[in-house]
């Protein structure tokens, strides 16, 4: 696909000094590309997907998943992908699952933890400090009880 080409593509220019990439939708003869990424061996590439084929391009391709939470059920879609890489021959702990915008509640968070998330990414609104400081100090809160990477 013209995804997990540009995706591999990327790879290779962030991997090796002397790039090419041959593809159907990606084509190119070696380049030189600086500087490096500092992460080793690249940044790690996290594709937000809701849907099965998604997840199954996150086990070919990605390192991490990076789903909303509220188009699709986690724990199931963690079950899915786990699944799908242990098929793929993939350690299943390889891929990092990252959830978007998840409900800010203890419980649903440890849910999430359970089931082997390890970050998420708790939602602010646009709007003035009156408004999002007190927010922020209610996710200090939140998140103390949970191990911090």
């Amino acid at each position: 696909s013209f995804l997990r080409e540009r995706v591999l593509a990327m790879k290779e220019i962030w991997t090796k000094e002397e790039a090419e990439f041959h593809g159907e939708f990606v084509n190119f003869d070696p380049i030189w590309a600086y500087p490096k990424p500092v992460q080793k061996p690249h940044p790690p590439v996290f594709f937000g997907v809701n849907t099965p084929n998604g997840r199954q391009r996150v086990v070919e391709y990605c390192d991490g998943w990076l789903p909303i939470a509220a188009r699709v059920d986690i724990v199931s879609g963690i079950a899915d992908l786990r699944q799908r890489a242990e098929k793929a021959g993939r350690d299943p702990k390889s891929i990092a699952v990252t959830v978007f915008g998840p409900k800010p509640d203890e419980t649903v968070l440890r849910g999430y933890e359970k089931a082997g998330v390890e970050r998420v990414l708790l939602m602010l609104p646009s709007a003035g400090r009156e408004r999002v400081l007190p927010l922020l100090d209610n996710y200090a809160k939140l998140i103390q009880g949970f191990k911090q990477p």
